[in-house]
């Protein structure tokens, strides 16, 4: 593998899961592929550096530039939700040689997480930005109770097998190492990916179910050994500051 100017150069080992914390770029190498995460203030992006005939798979409609000797197979553009209705899995195939840079569709932060192959990872239905080939995705039910308190909604993505899974959040992307008994409570509207076990709950007070003194409502009670990524905004609490803002509509006379 060549070097190339702002990646990293190629080394035997391979990249580790735990993002960096703040806006330093992050670089690094996976079979065929050379990556880099840049503009990590807001506007995060994702450049991918690919060797002849190597493949990497990104969810439709990320696309925002690429080197003309790059090959493209599958949906440049697709409704994510067909993932979360019962739909066929739908991806972009990019297969060098060539540069390909990919983006979120709104400003926040890209995480790299890799995968061993000896546990599955669950994401939120809008985290997923790339992965590798080697990675497995498709849809897992939650139970009754897990639908009911979910902002996610009846399905999680679940991704299973070895290499590199790229997730985005909005705001910062954090990862938090659980050990074995230890227990973490998240803001459902904050979760970006996970591969530890989890029960979804609404917030008590006073040892009462309540949803009255609090705006929080649905949590996630994780359990380790795992890790955990949250962001850290709120998409939800976005389109709710952005509908609150808008002007109100005069009626028709």
């Amino acid at each position: 593998m060549a070097y190339q100017p702002g990646y990293s150069t190629p080394v035997p080992q391979q990249v580790q899961a735990n993002p960096q914390v703040g806006s330093a770029r992050i670089t690094g190498a996976f079979e065929g592929m050379q990556f880099k995460i840049d503009n990590r203030d807001t506007n995060t992006m994702l450049y991918l550096r690919l060797q002849p005939g190597y493949e990497v798979l990104t969810k439709p409609g990320t696309l925002v530039s690429m080197e003309a000797g790059v090959q493209v197979k599958g949906k440049m553009n697709f409704s994510w939700k067909k993932l979360f209705t019962g739909g066929e899995l739908t991806f972009a195939h990019f297969f060098g040689p060539g540069e390909v840079v990919v983006a979120p569709e709104t400003w926040g932060d890209i995480a790299q997480i890799q995968m061993d192959g000896s546990t599955s990872w669950h994401y939120g239905k809008h985290a997923f930005l790339a992965c590798t080939p080697g990675i497995q995705m498709s849809t897992k039910a939650q139970s009754v109770g897990k639908m009911l308190f979910s902002g996610d909604g009846l399905f999680v993505g679940e991704a299973r097998g070895a290499g590199l899974l790229f997730v985005h959040g909005m705001g910062a992307v954090i990862a938090r190492e659980l050990q074995p008994g230890e227990q973490w409570i998240v803001n459902n509207d904050h979760l970006v990916a996970w591969n530890c076990q989890y029960g979804m709950e609404k917030i008590q007070a006073g040892g009462i179910i309540s949803t009255l003194q609090s705006d929080e409502g649905a949590v996630c009670r994780f359990t380790g050994p795992g890790t955990v990524y949250i962001q850290s905004r709120s998409p939800q609490h976005l389109i709710n500051w952005i509908e609150e803002h808008l002007p109100q509509r005069s009626g028709s006379s």
